[in-house]
């Protein structure tokens, strides 16, 4: 398979992830700060491996703002929240980044070192 079909199946796929995401602005609480974290340039597992460490030392409820340039990410990132307990409150485009919204889960477990 070609680059550009990869990429072509990565937006495609890309595109039903984000029909899938809950905008939850209405929820949060605007005195509430907002973490960030910019993995632009990093590709694949890194931007989520990153992600996981900086979360796992934040409080429950806590916000994470991830700033990625990885097309790839649009898939990972979702993944990575439902499977790790967080909740991706919103997936958005800023010219070539790609910004992930992402409150912390309740009871989600430390990463482990192997």
């Amino acid at each position: 398979m070609s680059c550009r079909a990869v990429l072509a199946t990565v937006k495609d796929m890309a595109q039903i992830l984000a029909t899938n995401v809950t905008r939850n602005n209405d929820k949060m609480n605007p005195d509430r700060p907002i973490s960030e974290l910019d993995v632009a340039g990093l590709q694949c597992p890194l931007p989520v491996l990153r992600a996981r460490k900086v979360l796992a030392g934040m409080g429950p409820g806590s916000l994470l703002r991830v700033r990625a340039t990885d097309p790839v990410a649009r898939i990972d990132m979702p993944h990575f929240c439902a499977q790790a307990g967080h909740e991706l409150l919103e997936t958005t485009e800023d010219g070539r980044f790609l910004l992930f919204l992402i409150r912390r889960g309740a009871s989600v477990p430390a990463p482990s070192d192997d």
